[in-house]
């Protein structure tokens, strides 16, 4: 439903083109003012007596913008190869060697992400050739940002997957208050992760994961890439299968 708009939009732009070109096509053949508007009488009844025409040429316009952000985010994915999956910055679970990467764009906030969780959980658990890369993507307000400062902050101290599965775990806003109850709950050194939350470089590493999503296309969470595939929204344990073995098939 979110695209009727544009293809409204889309559906009057077209009328609009036609029309225009007919209209300046008929100033070029010097037509009078009234045969002018005769000109474009005709095509307006045409477009109102045949509206299957524009619905037509929607569609193929809509074809056309798809094929051309597939190709735009095929490059991306080539052209970024290695912040996808070779990011030395980036948190990761599984084979660190695993034959099959599944980078996850993904926020603490977000409830879709939080249903995942358990599937990638299990997934590692069935298929020891998977690797996951975890790029934080707090889209969803100043609360998702914290969770995901505590996070990376985290890591200083070798307890990145633990946090983070606490984080998916947990219902609710983060503030302090949060993030010191959970570090506690699993044993960090909670005022360490609190002056690592600060630091610039996880500031830096935000942004270019920000960049990064934006760069192929990334707008919402959780967006999965898996090999030359993105692949937005929640996926059951049988998908992410489906799509490893498509991906081996094919490497």
């Amino acid at each position: 439903m979110r695209h009727l708009p544009k293809f409204a939009a889309a559906a009057f732009l077209l009328c609009l083109v036609v029309i225009g070109g007919m209209a300046t096509r008929a100033q070029e053949a010097s037509f009078d003012p009234a045969q002018k508007q005769a000109i474009e009488e005709i095509v307006r009844a045409y477009l109102l007596e045949n509206p299957e025409v524009i619905k037509e040429a929607i569609q193929a316009l809509q074809a056309k913008e798809q094929a051309a952000e597939a190709n735009q985010q095929a490059g991306a994915l080539a052209a970024n190869k290695d912040s996808l999956f070779a990011d030395p910055l980036a948190p990761i679970a599984g084979n660190p060697i695993g034959d099959a990467t599944i980078v996850e764009f993904f926020d603490y906030k977000c409830p879709y992400c939080k249903r995942v969780t358990p599937a990638l959980a299990d997934l590692l658990a069935e298929d020891k050739g998977v690797r996951i890369v975890f790029k934080e993507f707090p889209i969803l307000g100043e609360s998702s940002v914290v969770a995901a400062r505590a996070a990376l902050a985290a890591v200083k101290q070798d307890r990145y997957l633990d946090i983070h599965n606490a984080l998916m775990a947990h219902r609710g806003d983060f503030d302090e208050a949060a993030i010191t109850a959970i570090a506690t709950e699993l044993g960090l050194d909670v005022e360490r992760l609190k002056a690592d939350m600060k630091a610039p470089e996880i500031d830096q590493q935000l942004k270019a994961n920000h960049e990064l999503a934006l760069t192929l296309g990334i707008r919402s969470t959780p967006t999965f890439v898996i090999g030359d595939q993105i692949v937005p929204g929640a996926m059951s344990i049988d998908d992410m299968k489906a799509l490893i073995a498509d991906f081996r098939g094919g490497s």
